[in-house]
């Protein structure tokens, strides 16, 4: 058997999670340009080629929106991502729950978590964290690497800036409300600062939905060897970012290869039960933004798994990583 079979023959026989996808931007920008059935018509394929059974799909608002219009095209968003799945019902499955979880694996279908990447839709309006609860929301990621109501971001350069800061009072009643709504909370895109006072104002388990390691690119959008320790203490998981810049500054490193690098790392640094998929695929959030991401798709997820194999890791770690290890964190949480 190639490695190749073998990898298909470990994502056919696991469940395989994305635990960050773009979703409900890319859907929000290709509605309005008249189109319909965005999941079936560009990712169920490459979903079933690869074999996923679950995607975090993020609700993600362009910065021309914000502050004004955060909450309205947030909503628009999930509203959108809803009727996407309703459309496709016989594939697609919307996930509130870690029975709802059970069930999408049991009837074959994808099951989609809906979760904000960012809290700028609910402003400083912390009852808006509960209607978006209502509407099915179940992950907060705080921020998308700039400064809101809740926290500072961990921007992807080194902007000209003032003093930098955590979680703000108004953050600190957020993640507290969020942990007790059932709410899964998300640490990448916040900044060394936000992170510490996370961990000191939480209880639960939490993810870097889509994150790599500083060690091996040296930008702040990635997680410091302690952060990553510490994600692990938690019972958490962290999501390995298949985006260019993320991967490497280099574009030399810009590959398969390199992706590996990061999740060696993050094993050596914790270890095979707190790393997983997080692929940020952004071609078809950004118009001119192809060839952004090392990977094309979802089946080319694949390639990790084939590559891992040839490096020699076991089975049983890759079952972990291909999704194993998140789906014991939603069990957990959801």
């Amino acid at each position: 058997m190639t490695y190749r079979e073998k990898a298909l023959e470990i994502h056919k026989n696991n469940v395989v999670i994305d635990a960050h996808l773009d979703l409900g931007g890319i859907i929000f920008e290709k509605k309005r340009k008249g189109e319909s059935r965005i999941i079936e018509t560009y990712y169920l394929d490459s979903f079933r080629k690869g074999r996923f059974d679950l995607i975090v799909a993020a609700v993600y608002v362009e910065p021309i929106f914000i502050p004004e219009m955060a909450l309205h095209v947030a909503l628009n968003q999930v509203n959108d991502i809803i009727e996407e799945i309703e459309a496709c019902s016989d594939s697609l499955m919307l996930i509130k729950s870690s029975d709802d979880m059970d069930t999408a694996l049991k009837d074959g279908k994808i099951g989609i978590v809906i979760s904000l990447e960012g809290s700028d839709p609910i402003l400083n309006d912390i009852d808006l964290l509960t209607i978006f609860f209502r509407l099915g929301v179940r992950g907060l990621g705080l921020t998308w690497s700039r400064r809101n109501y809740v926290a500072d971001g961990s921007y992807f350069g080194d902007p000209e800036e003032g003093a930098r800061g955590g979680l703000t009072p108004f953050g600190i009643q957020v993640v507290k409300k969020a942990e007790e709504l059932g709410m899964f909370l998300d640490a990448s895109h916040l900044n060394d600062e936000g992170f510490d006072d996370l961990i000191k104002h939480t209880k639960k388990p939490l993810i870097a939905s889509h994150s790599n390691s500083r060690d091996l690119n040296q930008i702040r959008r990635n997680l410091n060897n302690d952060q990553i320790k510490t994600i692990a203490e938690r019972n958490g998981v962290i999501g390995l970012n298949t985006y260019k810049s993320i991967v490497s500054l280099n574009k030399d490193q810009q590959n398969i290869g390199r992706i590996c690098d990061h999740i060696e790392h993050i094993i050596h640094e914790s270890s095979d039960e707190n790393v997983g998929f997080g692929f940020d695929l952004c071609n078809l959030l950004f118009s001119s933004g192809q060839g952004v991401d090392v990977l094309d798709n979802h089946e080319e997820s694949l390639k990790i798994t084939e590559e891992l194999l040839r490096r020699g890791h076991p089975e049983e770690t890759l079952k972990k990583i291909i999704g194993g290890n998140f789906y014991r964190f939603f069990r957990s949480v959801l």
